[in-house]
């Protein structure tokens, strides 16, 4: 499809399968940005006709009527130049580096450096490209965990909480002979991360579910977990610090990131209450990821 027409608007991050069923009948594709530090989500419809005003605002108002939303949010639709889209998002999409890892479209084709770690996410429906600073300082905070990892005694067990793309997983699972269990409510999440492990040759590690946190028995039946990678928002952090702890294997580490740096101290303080020490933090432009273990 050769798209011509772009329909933007902005929406809680919950909501982004909603918005996606209500408008798959103009058969458009779908374009979802970082979401901010509230869970909101930067949502694009490219389109290779022009839709009437009306029918836009009748399914937008649908989805928010499904949605619960008690504010139907600003849109706009524009018509676009005639160039090859795919060809120009691609080219403002080059492989970035954080540490070892080389996070790459299909578009890329370079070999990686060597020593490298090559992971392929394409830009899709799934957060976790490896562009945001978030998914960035867990890769670096995984990295370092390695390093200091003795000889012999690697990570065999872990549980990526709130999986999205896979992006962490496969990349616990590029550093370690382990098993990882990822989770995540949202469906689209999860088939886009089954795609990814098995373009990344991880399929065999890396296992995935669609489940409610840890109130899934399997979460539960697979664990203690020796690390628990959690990349999501603040709120839902805090929420689950008791849960986390209870999960964990004794010495086990926790990587928390999706919070800004003002919000570490309500993030941590959660933590130590639930039994876990800071260890270390990595701060990428205004976001925070932090580094738990032991006891405190």
């Amino acid at each position: 499809m050769s798209a011509t027409y772009c329909l933007s608007l902005s929406v809680p991050a919950q909501t982004l399968d909603t918005f996606e069923a209500i408008f798959e009948p103009l058969d458009g594709a779908i374009v979802t940005g970082a979401r901010d530090s509230v869970g909101i989500v930067p949502w694009q419809l490219y389109l290779a006709e022009r839709p009437e005003d009306a029918e836009v605002e009748r399914l937008i108002a649908i989805a928010c009527e499904v949605a619960d939303l008690a504010e139907t949010p600003a849109y706009s639709l524009e018509a676009l130049p005639d160039i090859d889209w795919v060809a120009e998002s691609q080219k403002a999409l080059p492989p970035i580096a954080a540490g070892r890892f080389r996070v790459r479209g299909s578009h890329v084709t370079e070999p990686a450096p060597p020593g490298a770690i090559d992971l392929l996410i394409d830009a899709n429906a799934a957060f976790g490209t490896g562009r945001h600073e978030t998914t960035r300082g867990c890769l670096l905070a995984l990295q370092d965990i390695a390093k200091k990892r003795p000889v012999g005694r690697p990570i065999t067990r872990i549980l990526d909480m709130g999986c999205g793309s896979g992006v962490l997983a496969m990349a616990a699972a590029k550093l370690w002979p382990c098993r990882v269990l990822g989770v995540d409510n949202d469906a689209p999440s999860i088939r886009v991360a089954q795609e990814n492990l098995e373009a990344n040759g991880v399929a065999d590690t890396v296992h995935l579910l669609l489940g409610d946190g840890f109130k899934d028995a399997r979460v539960r039946r697979e664990g203690p977990y020796e690390l628990i990678l959690a990349n999501i928002l603040a709120e839902p952090l805090c929420a689950m610090a008791r849960e986390v702890t209870r999960h964990l294997a004794p010495g086990g580490t926790v990587i928390l990131s999706g919070l800004l740096i003002s919000q570490e101290r309500q993030v941590t303080a959660r933590y130590r209450a639930a039994g876990l020490a800071l260890v270390k933090r990595y701060r990428l432009g205004e976001w925070s990821t932090l580094v738990l273990g032991g006891g405190v």
